[in-house]
């Protein structure tokens, strides 16, 4: 097995509120990331499969640009990620949750390879790893 590596960045900001909370709840909890503040996010993606015998690629690496640029990059790209992604009108826009977002973005587009992990830096000390689902069920 070959894991293939593709890194984006994208620039987004949001602010850590939860519309369930009380606005006391969401200062005590999130302090000043409950501020509207933005990030330049470097994403990375990891691809696992076998190179093909025709053109020993796991996955062509334009096409895998392409699909990020396309599925991520133009979704939330200089986006208020509160205000214009709907599945944070629920949820709390953590990096956590933007990693798992991406995930299903990704993953079922994916052709003859599988999706291996979605790496998510919110600045350049802190990231986090999201291997879907199938990571808690091995």
């Amino acid at each position: 097995m070959i894991l293939l590596t593709k890194r984006v960045e994208f620039c987004a900001a949001h602010r850590y509120v939860n519309p369930r909370w009380t606005a006391e709840e969401n200062q005590r909890v999130f302090g000043k990331c409950g501020n509207e503040h933005g990030h330049n996010y470097l994403l990375e993606v990891t691809v696992q499969g076998e190179p093909s015998p025709d053109t020993g690629m796991v996955m062509d690496l334009k096409a895998l640009k392409d699909l990020i640029a396309e599925a991520v990059v133009d979704r939330f790209d200089h986006k208020h990620l509160n205000r214009d992604v709907p599945y944070f009108k629920e949820k709390v826009p953590t990096p956590e949750n933007l990693a798992v977002v991406i995930w299903e973005l990704l993953e079922p587009r994916l052709e003859h390879c599988r999706l291996h992990r979605v790496r998510l830096y919110e600045d350049g000390s802190f990231f986090v790893d999201y291997y879907g689902q199938r990571a808690s069920q091995d």
